[in-house]
């Protein structure tokens, strides 16, 4: 349920830290407050990949430089401030906000100070969920910031998911989307049983194993661009980078090859929406980061996913966190030890009973989501409370 608030001023504060997972969260989040009737201004530091990940803007929103200076004496002072990941708001922002509230006097209260923290299924979500952060010093001395955490459980504060998403994925027509991807790579008629494969990820070491055992089963592989694209095109390198006929391949300029009978397709950037209508056409998509695995959820096919490594390990125990939520079969949780380079074993790549099982095994997460309240109704919920 979507709590009904009169039109609010939030301002969304965003550091782009590595990739494109924090600008991709942030900007589906303002997009929906946006949509819901709320002003929002995003305070980006690297605005750049908003080019393509949402070309045409979205009226409501208005994206500002990190470093600009606050809105001017006219602009509406904030109702909620999200610093996301705990990227901590300029602290000229924080005066400028304490000063138009005390200029305002009784008829303005604090804003609603949200740190929105990264995703994850270990146990300290739940326990950390809404716990309040006092400020004892500097202009917004007794303020209170508040800790929320997204999450997979009725405990935590969900994820990010449209309000028509649901139905928008029940009315798509994957093989419409195939056929047309084929024509526009010029890859003739699809190979009866032919899998389809997403490939967004860092530099999996299982990659070349990935690619060789892909090579004997019907397989359309889709590989984003960037670092994907990259570590595909090194692999095949790796493996003499050559055609059927024996000659080398131009890989870095080519849009497509093709490799026994895998074939590659390397994708432009695309908007959001594109992103999510490829993962609903494909049967295995192996996902990295964080807002392109919710999507993956939503999308309720099988999938991998690729962990940010952090050099002290701590990333196996957020993976496993994870597979016990989403109560992943044994030959899942194996799959991604070997993806995440967690254990050497070998890289199996599932056969059609497997895939059915892993395919299940998402869609039965996925309906356990959809029972739970979204982010931004959940956030919504909150903000009214507080206020």
């Amino acid at each position: 349920m979507t709590h009904r608030l009169p039109p609010l001023q939030w301002d969304v504060f965003c550091r782009v830290i590595d990739n494109f997972g924090d600008i991709g969260v942030c900007w589906r989040l303002v997009a929906q407050l946006a949509a819901l009737g709320h002003r929002v201004r995003l305070w980006v530091d690297d605005a750049s990949a908003l080019q393509w990940m949402a070309p045409e803007g979205c009226e409501g929103v208005e994206v500002r430089p990190w470093n600009a200076p606050p809105p001017g004496p006219d602009a509406p002072p904030p109702d909620v401030m999200v610093e996301a990941f705990g990227c901590e708001i300029a602290p000229e922002f924080i005066a400028y906000s304490a000063y138009q509230i005390s200029a305002e006097g009784q008829k303005q209260s604090q804003p609603v100070w949200i740190n929105l923290e990264y995703l994850s299924a270990e146990a300290y979500v739940e326990r950390n969920h809404r716990l309040p952060s006092p400020i004892f010093s500097g202009p917004a001395a007794g303020w209170t910031r508040w800790f929320f955490y997204p999450g997979f459980t009725p405990a935590t504060g969900g994820l990010l998911r449209e309000p028509g998403l649901v139905d928008e994925r029940h009315a798509f027509d994957p093989r419409a989307w195939r056929a047309a991807h084929r024509a526009r790579y010029g890859l003739g008629e699809e190979v009866p049983g032919t899998r389809w494969v997403s490939l967004f990820c860092y530099e999996p070491a299982a990659l070349p194993e990935l690619l060789q055992q892909c090579e004997a089963v019907p397989t359309e592989l889709l590989v984003a661009p960037g670092r994907p694209a990259a570590a595909v095109r090194a692999a095949l390198r790796g493996a003499a980078d050559e055609d059927e006929g024996g000659h080398r391949q131009n890989a870095p300029q080519r849009l497509s090859t093709q490799r026994g009978q895998l074939s590659i397709s390397y994708l432009p950037h695309r908007p959001q929406a594109a992103f999510d209508a490829m993962l609903w056409a494909c049967d295995l998509n192996a996902v990295r980061g964080e807002d392109s695995l919710v999507r993956a959820l939503w999308a309720g096919r099988a999938l991998v996913w690729h962990i940010y490594p952090q050099h002290d390990d701590a990333h196996h125990d957020k993976l496993y966190a994870f597979l016990d939520w989403l109560q992943a079969p044994a030959s899942l949780r194996q799959f991604h030890a070997t993806w995440n380079g967690i254990d050497s074993r070998p890289l199996h790549w599932p056969d059609a009973a497997t895939l059915d099982e892993w395919t299940r095994c998402v869609e039965n997460a996925r309906s356990r989501l959809l029972a739970q309240g979204s982010l931004v109704a959940q956030l919504l919920g909150f903000v009214a409370e507080k206020r």
